[in-house]
C-alpha cells in the first residue's frame, strides 16, 4: 500500500498591514538574533532570498475563513473553505514572502486508511 508522506495546499489569502508589520518585525528580529524567535515558529531564507516562516500546529488555529497565528494575528483565507481531512496530522503553515506578495500554504499528513481490518 502506498501512502503519500505529506500534502501541501497553496491557499489565497488577504493579509492586513498590521500582520505584515508583525511579520517584518519577526524577520528583522530573526536576522539580528535567531534564538529570539518564539518556540513553534521557524524562520529561514530560500535560495532566492525569500523569507520563509513555518508555523507549528500548536501555534495556530484554523477557523472558517481564517487562520489565527499566535502572536502575529489572523490571515483571511480568500474564496475557499479549506478544512483538513478528518484525522490529518502534523499540520504546519508555511508563509513565504515572494515578489508577488505573501504566499500561504498548509502542509499536513493525510490519515492512513487501512482496509485490511475492515469487515
Amino acid at each position: 500500500m502506498s501512502h503519500a508522506k505529506s500534502r501541501e495546499v497553496v491557499l489565497p489569502l488577504a493579509i492586513t498591514a498590521e500582520v505584515i508589520a508583525r511579520l517584518d518585525a519577526l524577520r528583522d528580529g530573526w536576522r539580528r538574533d535567531p534564538a529570539a524567535v518564539p518556540r513553534g515558529l521557524s524562520c529561514s531564507e530560500s535560495k532566492e532570498g525569500q523569507f520563509v516562516l513555518i508555523v507549528a500546529e500548536a501555534f495556530f488555529t484554523t477557523i472558517p475563513g481564517a487562520c489565527v497565528i499566535k502572536g502575529i494575528g489572523a490571515v483571511e483565507l480568500v474564496g475557499s473553505e479549506f478544512a483538513f481531512e478528518e484525522g490529518a496530522s502534523s499540520k504546519t503553515l508555511v508563509l513565504r514572502d515572494t515578489p508577488d506578495g505573501w504566499r500561504f500554504s498548509v502542509k499536513y499528513v493525510p490519515p492512513i486508511v487501512r482496509e485490511r481490518n475492515a469487515k
